[in-house]
């Protein structure tokens, strides 16, 4: 585990957020920290299904967004991450306003990390 220099930190949020798919689906990291991060999305109409709701895909990537950044900086700098699973329970409609995601570290092991993340 590392401690995390800020400035770095702000340089790793700035590459991601210029990533193609981060701005396909209009989401941005906005803070990252030891066993943290923060992603937002202002809803458009691009993130709707055929019936005016927030598309499931939207809400899973915000999640394997924010529970992957969340271990991040648990990780050594030459170690890849990927994410082996992942679970979403939709417990009401979203269907406009701003998102924001709050990514946290559960566990860091050798070769797994767990992380949840909450909209």
């Amino acid at each position: 585990m590392r401690k995390p220099n800020p400035e770095h930190m702000k340089s790793v949020i700035d590459l991601i957020n210029r990533g193609p798919y981060f701005q396909l689906l209009s989401m941005k990291v906005c803070d990252l920290g030891l066993g943290y991060s923060k992603v937002v999305v202002d809803l458009e109409r691009k993130h709707l299904n055929p019936f005016g709701g927030i598309h499931g895909g939207v809400y899973s990537s915000l999640i394997d967004t924010a529970a992957y950044w969340a271990v991040y900086c648990d990780v050594q700098e030459d170690a890849g991450l990927i994410s082996l699973d992942i679970k979403v329970d939709n417990l009401a409609p979203i269907k406009e306003g701003r998102l924001v995601v709050e990514g946290k570290r559960i566990k860091a092991g050798r070769s797994i990390c767990i992380a949840e993340a909450a909209i």
